[in-house]
Protein backbone atom coordinates (compact mmCIF):
# COMPACT_ATOMS: atom_id res chain seq x y z
CA UNK A 1 0.00 0.00 0.00
CA UNK A 2 1.14 3.42 -0.92
CA UNK A 3 1.81 5.67 2.10
CA UNK A 4 5.48 7.87 1.62
CA UNK A 5 5.85 10.58 -1.05
CA UNK A 6 8.91 11.69 -2.65
CA UNK A 7 8.62 15.06 -4.69
CA UNK A 8 11.19 15.71 -7.78
CA UNK A 9 11.69 18.71 -9.80
CA UNK A 10 14.27 18.99 -12.51
CA UNK A 11 15.49 21.65 -14.71
CA UNK A 12 17.98 24.06 -14.97
CA UNK A 13 15.94 26.92 -14.57
CA UNK A 14 14.43 25.88 -11.24
CA UNK A 15 17.90 25.65 -9.66
CA UNK A 16 19.65 28.56 -11.23
CA UNK A 17 16.45 30.33 -9.73
CA UNK A 18 15.39 32.09 -13.19
CA UNK A 19 11.57 29.92 -11.69
CA UNK A 20 9.68 29.23 -8.85
CA UNK A 21 8.89 25.73 -8.15
CA UNK A 22 5.17 25.59 -8.02
CA UNK A 23 4.69 22.16 -9.03
CA UNK A 24 6.65 21.09 -6.01
CA UNK A 25 3.65 23.20 -3.96
CA UNK A 26 0.83 22.17 -5.72
CA UNK A 27 1.31 18.30 -5.45
CA UNK A 28 2.63 18.89 -1.67
CA UNK A 29 -0.63 20.24 -1.27
CA UNK A 30 -2.23 17.83 -2.65
CA UNK A 31 -0.58 14.77 -1.49
CA UNK A 32 -1.71 15.97 2.00
CA UNK A 33 -5.35 16.32 1.36
CA UNK A 34 -5.06 12.63 0.03
CA UNK A 35 -3.82 11.92 3.60
CA UNK A 36 -0.04 10.62 2.27
CA UNK A 37 2.74 11.61 3.88
CA UNK A 38 5.29 13.66 1.50
CA UNK A 39 8.79 12.54 3.42
CA UNK A 40 10.82 15.06 0.50
CA UNK A 41 11.28 17.49 -1.97
CA UNK A 42 13.85 17.11 -3.72
CA UNK A 43 14.95 19.82 -6.92
CA UNK A 44 18.08 19.25 -9.44
CA UNK A 45 19.25 19.76 -12.54
CA UNK A 46 20.15 18.78 -15.95
CA UNK A 47 22.75 16.81 -15.23
CA UNK A 48 22.93 12.86 -15.35
CA UNK A 49 24.68 12.28 -12.01
CA UNK A 50 22.82 14.83 -10.13
CA UNK A 51 19.70 13.30 -11.55
CA UNK A 52 20.81 9.74 -10.97
CA UNK A 53 21.69 10.61 -7.37
CA UNK A 54 18.24 12.48 -7.02
CA UNK A 55 16.33 9.30 -8.29
CA UNK A 56 18.11 6.64 -6.15
CA UNK A 57 17.88 9.06 -3.05
CA UNK A 58 13.86 9.57 -3.75
CA UNK A 59 13.04 6.07 -4.27
CA UNK A 60 14.84 4.74 -1.18
CA UNK A 61 12.92 7.16 0.78
CA UNK A 62 9.32 6.60 -0.58
CA UNK A 63 6.64 4.29 -2.12
CA UNK A 64 6.09 7.06 -4.54
CA UNK A 65 7.96 9.02 -6.53
CA UNK A 66 6.20 12.21 -8.38
CA UNK A 67 8.97 13.87 -10.82
CA UNK A 68 7.77 17.00 -12.77
CA UNK A 69 10.47 18.00 -15.68
CA UNK A 70 12.86 16.51 -18.13
CA UNK A 71 10.53 15.13 -20.71
CA UNK A 72 10.98 17.38 -23.31
CA UNK A 73 12.75 16.89 -26.91
CA UNK A 74 16.06 19.10 -26.64
CA UNK A 75 19.28 17.35 -25.35
CA UNK A 76 19.08 18.36 -22.14
CA UNK A 77 15.59 16.56 -21.57
CA UNK A 78 17.14 13.63 -19.63
CA UNK A 79 14.62 12.19 -17.54
CA UNK A 80 13.26 8.92 -19.22
CA UNK A 81 17.11 7.60 -19.98
CA UNK A 82 17.50 8.46 -16.43
CA UNK A 83 14.91 6.29 -15.18
CA UNK A 84 15.40 3.37 -17.70
CA UNK A 85 18.70 3.09 -17.04
CA UNK A 86 18.23 3.06 -13.23
CA UNK A 87 16.00 0.46 -13.79
CA UNK A 88 17.60 -1.78 -15.85
CA UNK A 89 14.95 -1.34 -18.74
CA UNK A 90 15.07 -0.66 -22.54
CA UNK A 91 13.13 2.18 -23.92
CA UNK A 92 10.48 1.22 -26.30
CA UNK A 93 8.55 3.60 -28.78
CA UNK A 94 5.18 3.97 -28.70
CA UNK A 95 3.21 4.36 -31.92
CA UNK A 96 -0.04 5.62 -30.71
CA UNK A 97 2.53 8.90 -28.64
CA UNK A 98 3.58 9.09 -32.16
CA UNK A 99 0.55 10.05 -33.81
CA UNK A 100 -0.81 12.23 -30.85
CA UNK A 101 2.67 14.40 -31.80
CA UNK A 102 1.88 14.36 -35.27
CA UNK A 103 -1.48 15.35 -34.75
CA UNK A 104 -0.53 18.56 -32.53
CA UNK A 105 1.86 19.55 -34.91
CA UNK A 106 -0.37 19.37 -37.77
CA UNK A 107 -3.10 21.05 -35.92
CA UNK A 108 -0.89 23.76 -34.73
CA UNK A 109 0.29 23.97 -38.81
CA UNK A 110 4.10 23.04 -38.19
CA UNK A 111 6.24 20.48 -39.35
CA UNK A 112 7.61 18.23 -36.19
CA UNK A 113 11.03 18.46 -35.26
CA UNK A 114 12.09 14.72 -35.61
CA UNK A 115 13.79 14.99 -32.41
CA UNK A 116 10.14 15.45 -30.87
CA UNK A 117 10.33 11.33 -30.84
CA UNK A 118 11.96 11.42 -28.31
CA UNK A 119 9.00 12.14 -26.38
CA UNK A 120 7.49 9.03 -27.24
CA UNK A 121 10.21 6.54 -25.85
CA UNK A 122 9.04 5.03 -22.40
CA UNK A 123 10.68 2.29 -20.61
CA UNK A 124 9.62 -0.90 -20.74
CA UNK A 125 6.58 -2.19 -18.68
CA UNK A 126 5.79 1.67 -18.00
CA UNK A 127 1.94 2.41 -18.02
CA UNK A 128 1.52 6.01 -20.18
CA UNK A 129 -0.18 8.71 -19.30
CA UNK A 130 -1.64 10.75 -21.94
CA UNK A 131 -1.41 14.22 -21.80
CA UNK A 132 -3.84 15.78 -23.81
CA UNK A 133 -2.78 19.34 -24.36
CA UNK A 134 0.94 19.09 -24.78
CA UNK A 135 3.32 16.86 -26.51
CA UNK A 136 5.07 15.27 -23.27
CA UNK A 137 2.67 12.25 -22.26
CA UNK A 138 3.88 10.72 -18.66
CA UNK A 139 4.20 7.36 -17.49
CA UNK A 140 4.15 5.13 -14.22
CA UNK A 141 6.53 2.76 -13.72
CA UNK A 142 7.20 -0.04 -10.69
CA UNK A 143 10.60 -0.55 -9.75
CA UNK A 144 11.46 -2.69 -7.12
CA UNK A 145 13.97 -1.57 -4.26
CA UNK A 146 15.72 -3.41 -1.26
CA UNK A 147 12.81 -3.79 1.29
CA UNK A 148 10.14 -2.14 -0.80
CA UNK A 149 8.77 -1.77 -4.56
CA UNK A 150 8.66 2.46 -5.57
CA UNK A 151 6.29 3.20 -7.85
CA UNK A 152 7.92 6.28 -10.29
CA UNK A 153 4.73 8.67 -11.51
CA UNK A 154 6.85 11.27 -14.06
CA UNK A 155 5.00 14.00 -15.83
CA UNK A 156 5.97 17.50 -17.52
CA UNK A 157 6.63 20.86 -16.05
CA UNK A 158 4.45 22.35 -17.44
CA UNK A 159 1.92 23.45 -14.85
CA UNK A 160 -1.14 23.42 -17.33
CA UNK A 161 -0.21 20.40 -18.80
CA UNK A 162 0.80 18.55 -15.06
CA UNK A 163 -2.33 19.55 -13.31
CA UNK A 164 -5.09 18.03 -15.73
CA UNK A 165 -2.62 14.61 -15.93
CA UNK A 166 -2.59 14.59 -11.89
CA UNK A 167 -5.75 14.61 -11.06
CA UNK A 168 -7.43 12.90 -14.10
CA UNK A 169 -5.26 10.15 -14.43
CA UNK A 170 -2.73 10.10 -11.14
CA UNK A 171 -4.62 10.71 -8.36
CA UNK A 172 -7.79 8.12 -9.04
CA UNK A 173 -4.86 5.44 -9.10
CA UNK A 174 -3.33 7.32 -5.91
CA UNK A 175 -6.63 6.84 -4.16
CA UNK A 176 -7.00 2.75 -5.33
CA UNK A 177 -3.74 2.15 -4.64
CA UNK A 178 -3.46 4.08 -0.57
CA UNK A 179 -4.49 1.72 2.33
CA UNK A 180 -7.61 1.97 3.29
CA UNK A 181 -7.31 1.51 6.56
CA UNK A 182 -4.40 4.33 7.02
CA UNK A 183 -5.17 8.22 6.54
CA UNK A 184 -3.18 11.47 7.85
CA UNK A 185 -5.42 13.84 8.39
CA UNK A 186 -4.65 17.72 9.31
CA UNK A 187 -5.73 20.53 10.85
CA UNK A 188 -3.79 23.78 10.54
CA UNK A 189 -4.60 26.68 12.72
CA UNK A 190 -3.65 30.78 11.46
CA UNK A 191 -2.32 32.86 14.30
CA UNK A 192 -1.32 36.47 14.64
CA UNK A 193 0.73 38.53 17.37
CA UNK A 194 2.52 35.94 18.81
CA UNK A 195 6.02 34.30 17.77
CA UNK A 196 7.04 31.07 16.35
CA UNK A 197 8.85 29.91 19.63
CA UNK A 198 6.50 31.81 22.04
CA UNK A 199 3.54 29.37 19.54
CA UNK A 200 5.93 26.37 20.38
CA UNK A 201 6.35 27.02 23.75
CA UNK A 202 2.77 27.55 24.76
CA UNK A 203 2.30 24.22 22.92
CA UNK A 204 4.86 22.29 24.17
CA UNK A 205 3.54 18.92 26.38
CA UNK A 206 0.32 19.35 24.90
CA UNK A 207 0.52 16.76 22.29
CA UNK A 208 2.97 14.18 22.41
CA UNK A 209 4.92 13.38 19.50
CA UNK A 210 2.92 9.99 19.69
CA UNK A 211 -0.44 11.67 18.77
CA UNK A 212 0.76 14.00 16.28
CA UNK A 213 3.34 15.75 14.18
CA UNK A 214 2.90 19.73 15.13
CA UNK A 215 4.62 21.88 12.55
CA UNK A 216 5.14 25.87 12.17
CA UNK A 217 5.30 27.70 9.51
CA UNK A 218 6.20 31.28 9.75
CA UNK A 219 5.32 33.58 6.74
CA UNK A 220 5.02 37.01 8.06
CA UNK A 221 3.22 38.62 9.23
CA UNK A 222 1.47 35.29 10.62
CA UNK A 223 2.24 31.64 11.57
CA UNK A 224 0.31 28.58 10.89
CA UNK A 225 0.53 25.64 13.49
CA UNK A 226 0.14 22.51 11.71
CA UNK A 227 -1.49 18.89 13.58
CA UNK A 228 -1.47 15.69 11.63
CA UNK A 229 -2.65 12.72 13.05
CA UNK A 230 -2.15 9.15 11.09
CA UNK A 231 -4.28 6.10 11.93
CA UNK A 232 -7.70 4.74 11.08
CA UNK A 233 -10.29 7.23 9.08
CA UNK A 234 -12.75 7.43 11.94
CA UNK A 235 -10.42 7.29 15.14
CA UNK A 236 -7.96 9.65 13.17
CA UNK A 237 -10.39 12.47 12.74
CA UNK A 238 -11.79 11.73 16.48
CA UNK A 239 -8.33 11.76 18.01
CA UNK A 240 -7.35 15.03 15.64
CA UNK A 241 -11.07 16.80 16.97
CA UNK A 242 -9.69 15.93 20.20
CA UNK A 243 -6.14 17.43 19.90
CA UNK A 244 -7.44 20.23 18.46
CA UNK A 245 -9.41 21.11 21.16
CA UNK A 246 -6.56 21.06 23.76
CA UNK A 247 -3.93 23.32 21.25
CA UNK A 248 -6.93 25.78 21.25
CA UNK A 249 -7.48 25.89 24.74
CA UNK A 250 -3.52 27.16 24.57
CA UNK A 251 -3.25 29.62 21.74
CA UNK A 252 -6.84 30.41 21.05
CA UNK A 253 -6.68 34.02 21.63
CA UNK A 254 -3.78 34.21 18.51
CA UNK A 255 -5.62 31.85 16.41
CA UNK A 256 -7.64 34.18 13.97
CA UNK A 257 -8.55 31.30 11.16
CA UNK A 258 -7.88 27.97 10.29
CA UNK A 259 -6.96 25.71 6.45
CA UNK A 260 -5.62 28.31 4.15
CA UNK A 261 -7.80 31.85 5.24
CA UNK A 262 -6.93 35.56 5.37
CA UNK A 263 -7.03 37.93 8.36
CA UNK A 264 -9.28 40.14 6.28
CA UNK A 265 -11.59 37.06 5.32
CA UNK A 266 -11.94 36.43 8.77
CA UNK A 267 -12.49 40.24 9.70
CA UNK A 268 -15.17 40.39 6.58
CA UNK A 269 -16.77 37.57 8.01
CA UNK A 270 -17.59 38.62 11.08
CA UNK A 271 -18.63 42.60 9.93
CA UNK A 272 -21.04 39.92 8.19
CA UNK A 273 -22.49 38.25 10.89
CA UNK A 274 -22.85 40.92 13.04
CA UNK A 275 -24.02 43.34 10.08
CA UNK A 276 -21.97 46.13 10.88
CA UNK A 277 -19.91 48.71 8.46
CA UNK A 278 -16.77 49.96 8.14
CA UNK A 279 -14.85 52.70 7.46
CA UNK A 280 -11.08 53.14 6.65
CA UNK A 281 -8.36 56.25 7.20
CA UNK A 282 -4.91 55.20 6.12
CA UNK A 283 -2.02 57.20 6.10
CA UNK A 284 1.56 55.20 6.00
CA UNK A 285 -0.36 51.63 4.84
CA UNK A 286 -0.88 53.59 1.77
CA UNK A 287 -4.47 51.58 1.09
CA UNK A 288 -3.30 48.41 1.89
CA UNK A 289 -5.67 47.49 4.19
CA UNK A 290 -8.70 48.65 2.16
CA UNK A 291 -6.83 46.60 -0.79
CA UNK A 292 -6.77 43.60 1.48
CA UNK A 293 -10.61 44.01 2.60
CA UNK A 294 -11.05 44.60 -0.71
CA UNK A 295 -9.56 41.38 -1.90
CA UNK A 296 -12.80 38.99 -0.27
CA UNK A 297 -15.46 38.86 -2.94
CA UNK A 298 -19.03 40.63 -1.06
CA UNK A 299 -16.68 43.28 0.58
CA UNK A 300 -18.98 45.76 -0.64
CA UNK A 301 -21.46 44.93 2.14
CA UNK A 302 -19.46 46.14 5.02
CA UNK A 303 -16.65 48.29 3.77
CA UNK A 304 -18.40 51.51 2.70
CA UNK A 305 -15.07 53.93 2.20
CA UNK A 306 -11.51 54.20 2.52
CA UNK A 307 -9.67 57.56 2.73
CA UNK A 308 -5.75 57.60 2.05
CA UNK A 309 -4.89 60.79 4.00
CA UNK A 310 -1.01 60.96 3.05
CA UNK A 311 -0.48 64.67 3.79
CA UNK A 312 -1.47 66.42 6.65
CA UNK A 313 -3.99 69.09 4.08
CA UNK A 314 -6.15 65.81 3.44
CA UNK A 315 -5.88 64.42 6.82
CA UNK A 316 -7.51 68.34 8.08
CA UNK A 317 -10.11 68.88 4.63
CA UNK A 318 -11.35 65.26 3.91
CA UNK A 319 -11.40 63.47 7.62
CA UNK A 320 -11.77 67.11 10.24
CA UNK A 321 -8.22 66.55 12.21
CA UNK A 322 -7.63 69.24 13.90
CA UNK A 323 -4.53 71.47 12.71
CA UNK A 324 -3.52 72.26 16.31
CA UNK A 325 -3.25 68.29 17.10
CA UNK A 326 -0.67 67.81 13.89
CA UNK A 327 0.67 71.28 15.13
CA UNK A 328 1.26 69.76 18.52
CA UNK A 329 1.45 66.11 18.15
CA UNK A 330 2.72 65.60 14.62
CA UNK A 331 0.39 63.66 12.22
CA UNK A 332 2.10 60.48 13.80
CA UNK A 333 0.69 60.31 16.89
CA UNK A 334 -2.45 58.78 18.70
CA UNK A 335 -4.37 61.91 18.70
CA UNK A 336 -3.77 62.58 15.13
CA UNK A 337 -4.93 59.17 14.43
CA UNK A 338 -8.16 58.88 16.88
CA UNK A 339 -9.25 61.95 15.07
CA UNK A 340 -8.52 60.39 11.95
CA UNK A 341 -10.94 57.49 12.78
CA UNK A 342 -13.35 59.52 14.34
CA UNK A 343 -13.92 61.70 10.95
CA UNK A 344 -13.82 58.94 8.61
CA UNK A 345 -16.48 57.04 10.86
CA UNK A 346 -18.54 60.66 10.40
CA UNK A 347 -18.04 60.83 7.02
CA UNK A 348 -19.11 57.87 5.74
CA UNK A 349 -21.79 56.48 8.77
CA UNK A 350 -19.87 53.60 9.57
CA UNK A 351 -20.36 51.27 12.46
CA UNK A 352 -16.94 51.10 13.20
CA UNK A 353 -13.59 52.67 11.65
CA UNK A 354 -9.83 52.22 11.58
CA UNK A 355 -6.92 54.35 10.97
CA UNK A 356 -3.22 54.36 10.75
CA UNK A 357 -0.33 56.87 10.31
CA UNK A 358 3.38 55.65 10.57
CA UNK A 359 6.71 56.49 9.79
CA UNK A 360 7.24 53.80 7.15
CA UNK A 361 10.67 54.71 6.18
CA UNK A 362 13.86 53.96 5.31
CA UNK A 363 13.85 58.06 6.19
CA UNK A 364 12.03 60.32 8.56
CA UNK A 365 12.45 58.83 11.59
CA UNK A 366 13.40 60.83 14.69
CA UNK A 367 14.89 59.54 18.05
CA UNK A 368 11.42 59.95 19.51
CA UNK A 369 9.62 58.37 16.72
CA UNK A 370 12.05 56.15 14.68
CA UNK A 371 11.38 54.53 11.49
CA UNK A 372 8.71 51.48 11.79
CA UNK A 373 6.40 53.77 14.62
CA UNK A 374 2.78 53.24 13.62
CA UNK A 375 0.06 54.82 15.32
CA UNK A 376 -3.27 52.89 15.09
CA UNK A 377 -6.98 54.04 16.23
CA UNK A 378 -10.51 52.30 16.39
CA UNK A 379 -13.48 54.60 16.34
CA UNK A 380 -17.10 52.80 17.16
CA UNK A 381 -20.08 53.97 18.72
CA UNK A 382 -19.11 53.05 22.53
CA UNK A 383 -15.14 52.98 22.11
CA UNK A 384 -12.46 54.78 21.35
CA UNK A 385 -8.75 53.27 21.61
CA UNK A 386 -5.47 54.58 19.56
CA UNK A 387 -1.87 53.15 21.02
CA UNK A 388 1.58 53.47 19.09
CA UNK A 389 3.07 49.77 18.02
CA UNK A 390 6.93 49.88 16.53
CA UNK A 391 7.03 47.69 13.38
CA UNK A 392 10.36 45.90 12.41
CA UNK A 393 11.84 45.46 8.85
CA UNK A 394 11.95 47.77 5.86
CA UNK A 395 9.26 49.89 4.01
CA UNK A 396 7.29 46.98 3.10
CA UNK A 397 7.43 45.28 6.04
CA UNK A 398 6.50 47.96 8.08
CA UNK A 399 2.75 48.96 5.53
CA UNK A 400 2.13 45.37 5.66
CA UNK A 401 3.14 44.12 9.86
CA UNK A 402 0.69 47.72 10.34
CA UNK A 403 -1.93 46.59 8.06
CA UNK A 404 -2.01 43.28 9.90
CA UNK A 405 -2.39 44.75 12.99
CA UNK A 406 -4.85 46.78 12.26
CA UNK A 407 -6.93 43.86 10.71
CA UNK A 408 -6.47 42.53 13.57
CA UNK A 409 -7.56 45.43 16.03
CA UNK A 410 -11.14 44.86 14.03
CA UNK A 411 -11.00 41.32 14.86
CA UNK A 412 -10.43 41.11 18.45
CA UNK A 413 -12.83 44.23 18.99
CA UNK A 414 -15.95 41.96 17.32
CA UNK A 415 -15.22 39.28 19.54
CA UNK A 416 -15.06 41.39 22.46
CA UNK A 417 -11.13 40.50 23.16
CA UNK A 418 -8.78 43.06 24.50
CA UNK A 419 -6.67 44.87 21.39
CA UNK A 420 -3.26 43.78 21.67
CA UNK A 421 -0.56 45.64 23.58
CA UNK A 422 2.40 47.45 22.02
CA UNK A 423 5.89 45.84 22.61
CA UNK A 424 8.61 47.99 23.66
CA UNK A 425 11.08 49.80 21.46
Amino acid sequence: MLERVAILSTGDELTSGRITDTNASYLADLMNQLGLDVVSVITVGDYPERLEWAWRTAMGLADVVISTGGLGPTADDLTTETIARLAGKKLLRDEASVAHIRRIFTANGRQMPENNLKQALFPQDAVIIANPIGTAPGFRLAVPQAAHVCHLVVLPGVPREMKPMMEESVVPWLVESRDPDQVLVNRTFQTYGISESGLDELVGGVVKPEEARVSFRASFPQISLRLAVRGQPQAAAAHLEELSARVLAKIGPYVYGEGDTTMEATVGRLLGERGLTLGVAESCTGGLIAHRLTNVPGSSKYLLSALVTYSNRAKIELLGVNPQTIEHHGAVSEQCVREMAAGVRRVTGADLAIATSGIAGPEGGTPEKPVGTVCFALDAATDSQARTHWMRGDREWVKLGASQLALDWLRRHLLGLPLSEPARR
